[in-house]
C-alpha cells in the first residue's frame, strides 16, 4: 500500500516529464522525506546486449564528494604490506587464517575487498563466498594492485565499482539526501561521464536508454537523456 508521504511526494513529480540533472535533484531532494538521511541512486537502463562478453560494463568512478557511505575495508595482504595497508585505512588486515574463516563460515563484516596480486591464489577458497557478494578483488575494479596504500585510500575517498547486470540496467549509488544540490548534481555528472566511458565499441545505436533518479523511499524522476 502507498503510503501518504510518497503520494504527496510523487505529486510534484510529472512522470511523463524528464527532467535536467539539476532539476531532477531537486525534485529527489524535495521528496526524501523520511525520517532517516536517504540514499540517492541512479538507474539506466542500457543499449548492450548482456549476453555478449564484449558488451559488459565492468568499471570504476570516484565521486567527487563520495556516497556518504563510510566503507569498512578488507586488505588482503602478505606480512610486508601489513603496516602500510593499516596507516592507509584498512579496517580488517585478510591474513591467510582470515581466508580460512570467511570460507569455513561464510561470515561477511565488511563492504570492500582489496588484495595484493601476491594473495589472489589464496583468495581462491573463498571465492564462492566473495564472488556471489560482489567482493572478490578484481583489477577491473581498481581492488588488486601491488600498491595497497593507494587502493585503500581511494576506496575510503569515494571510490566505487559499477557493472551492468543481466537485464541490461545499471544501478549506482550517488550520495545522501542530505548533501547539497550541487554535491549531488556534481556525483551524478561524473558517474554519468564514466558510464559513457565505459561504453563498450560494440554496442551500436542509442547507449543510454534511460535513467531515473530517486532516493529510498521516493518516487523516481526521469533524466532528460538526451541532454546527457
Amino acid at each position: 500500500m502507498t503510503s501518504k508521504r510518497f503520494t504527496a511526494a510523487k505529486k510534484a513529480i510529472d512522470n511523463k516529464t524528464t527532467y535536467s540533472i539539476a532539476a531532477a535533484v531537486e525534485l529527489v531532494k524535495g521528496a526524501a522525506t523520511a525520517k532517516f538521511d536517504e540514499t540517492v541512486e541512479m538507474h539506466l537502463a542500457l543499449g548492450i546486449d548482456p549476453k555478449q562478453g564484449d558488451q559488459q560494463i565492468r568499471a570504476t568512478v570516484t565521486l567527487p564528494h563520495g556516497t556518504g557511505k563510510i566503507k569498512r575495508v578488507i586488505a588482503f595482504v602478505d606480512a610486508n604490506n601489513e603496516a602500510a595497508a593499516k596507516a592507509a585505512g584498512a579496517d580488517i588486515i585478510g591474513t591467510e587464517e582470515v581466508i580460512d574463516t570467511i570460507a569455513k563460515t561464510g561470515k561477511i563484516d565488511f563492504d570492500v575487498a582489496v588484495a595484493i596480486p601476491l594473495m589472489m591464489p589464496k583468495l581462491a577458497k573463498a571465492a564462492k563466498i566473495l564472488g556471489p557478494r560482489g567482493l572478490m578483488p578484481n583489477p577491473k575494479t581498481d581492488t588488486v594492485g601491488p600498491n595497497i596504500a593507494k587502493i585503500i585510500e581511494e576506496q575510503k575517498g569515494g571510490k566505487v565499482a559499477f557493472k551492468n547486470d543481466n537485464t541490461s540496467n545499471l544501478h549506482m549509488i550517488l550520495g545522501k539526501a542530505s548533501f547539497s544540490a550541487e554535491k549531488l548534481v556534481l556525483n551524478v555528472q561524473t558517474a554519468l561521464d564514466a558510464v559513457k566511458k565505459a561504453k563498450p565499441a560494440s554496442s551500436k545505436g542509442i547507449f543510454i536508454k534511460s535513467a531515473t533518479l530517486t532516493s529510498t523511499m521516493g518516487p523516481a524522476v526521469m533524466l532528460d537523456v538526451g541532454s546527457l
